[in-house]
């Protein structure tokens, strides 16, 4: 299994752009056996136990990495220029390859139960639309009664993995907003639509607005992460953008997000004279862990590594395109202890980024546990009536 991630890492790739990345889990694959059928473009997925299970649970890691500069210094750091594992794909998709072939060398067991397991390795985690959205519209989830994932947490010590009922990550949108209009001398602004200015107080006001539009226990963040306007300064431009994301944690008040960010975009530019054009794309709504779902994971937790190494995890602000897997069906998500004990904190999407490599196997007792532990929530449930 690290043999798999340090390949993966090595040679790192964007979403949509996984071609060596799922060459290597499918040669793994045969290796062991198996017969996965490829994705389109890219990416995998895989069935195991009966043909016609009682009851199929999905396993799902993602594959693609990110357009960012390594700058761990590890001897097996990304050999292509600006690309890295640094969300921690790799680690993902390592445990997930080692729960496979634990639960293919379990295949008599799933059969007895009438237990089907769907490993997915997903590409295009990290792009709007992601790959998820993909996988649902081609209906790949539609006979799934539950759906698991795992991610990566470098502020969690290795051995232990963060669980949360309900809601776990937030909604993230991306919003960018253009302005146009005629420019001209800065010693003539009254001459002109003064855009740069217009740009400024819309990248201040907007975030604030949106604040006092949506409920506060939403929680809802615009920031920007670009602006850009001009090329001189003695010269008005006629044309500025801005762009960020908008996070929320309610799906109630994502729901209303883009219709409000519209209006308050035009009523706050509207005394400068610019026109206006918002592109806002969204992105992934909450990932909200359903109660059995949650259930299945601790005890999957519990049984793989012992009771103390579930964890309390809060809600982020971050966003995972694992939510649209999770919207019709049950399931969790939780996040996967990658730190050091008593080493350095890193975080995500940094170029920086170091996992201890220890918990890919813990990832996968993890996961292969999560079938089984998921089956016997239902059974209870059924018990209960």
């Amino acid at each position: 299994m690290v043999r798999l991630r340090r390949d993966i890492h090595r040679d790192p790739e964007l979403s949509w752009q996984e071609t060596r990345t799922t060459g290597r889990i499918r040669e793994r694959l045969e290796i062991a056996g198996l017969s996965p059928r490829p994705l389109v473009p890219t990416g995998l997925v895989l069935d195991l136990g009966p043909t016609d299970p009682t009851y199929r649970v999905g396993l799902r890691a993602d594959i693609d990495a990110l357009p960012l500069l390594e700058k761990t210094g590890l001897p097996f750091r990304s050999r292509t220029e600006g690309v890295s594992h640094a969300c921690g794909h790799d680690v993902h998709t390592a445990a997930l390859y080692g729960a496979t072939l634990a639960l293919h060398a379990r295949r008599d067991e799933l059969d007895a139960r009438g237990l089907g397991v769907r490993i997915i390795f997903q590409p295009a985690e990290e792009t709007m639309p992601g790959g998820a959205t993909r996988l649902v519209e081609a209906g790949l989830l539609d006979d799934l009664d539950a759906v698991f994932a795992l991610h990566c947490d470098p502020g969690r010590d290795v051995g232990y993995v963060g669980l949360k009922r309900g809601p776990i990550t937030a909604a993230s949108d991306q919003v960018t907003v253009r302005l146009t209009g005629p420019g001209g001398h800065t010693s003539r602004p009254h001459l002109t639509a003064d855009l740069v200015y217009a740009l400024g107080h819309l990248a201040t006001a907007l975030p604030g607005a949106i604040s006092r539009r949506l409920d506060p226990r939403a929680g809802a963040a615009l920031v920007w992460g670009s602006i850009s306007g001009g090329s001189a300064p003695n010269v008005i431009p006629d044309e500025g953008c801005v762009s960020g994301t908008l996070r929320i944690l309610d799906v109630v008040a994502w729901e209303r997000a883009r219709p409000l960010v519209v209006e308050l975009v035009e009523q706050i530019v509207a005394p400068f004279g610019v026109t206006a054009h918002v592109d806002y794309t969204r992105g992934v709504p909450p990932v909200v862990n359903s109660p059995d779902g949650a259930d299945a994971m601790r005890i999957a937790v519990s049984e793989a590594l012992g009771g103390a190494a579930v964890q309390a995890a809060q809600q982020s602000l971050g966003g995972e395109d694992f939510a649209w897997m999770l919207l019709d069906r049950g399931g969790a998500y939780a996040r996967l202890g990658t730190r050091a004990p008593g080493g350095p904190t890193y975080d995500l999407h940094r170029g920086d980024l170091v996992v201890d490599e220890r918990a890919v196997l813990v990832g996968a007792k993890v996961l292969a546990a999560l079938p089984f532990a998921s089956l016997a929530v239902r059974e209870a449930e059924r018990e209960l009536g």
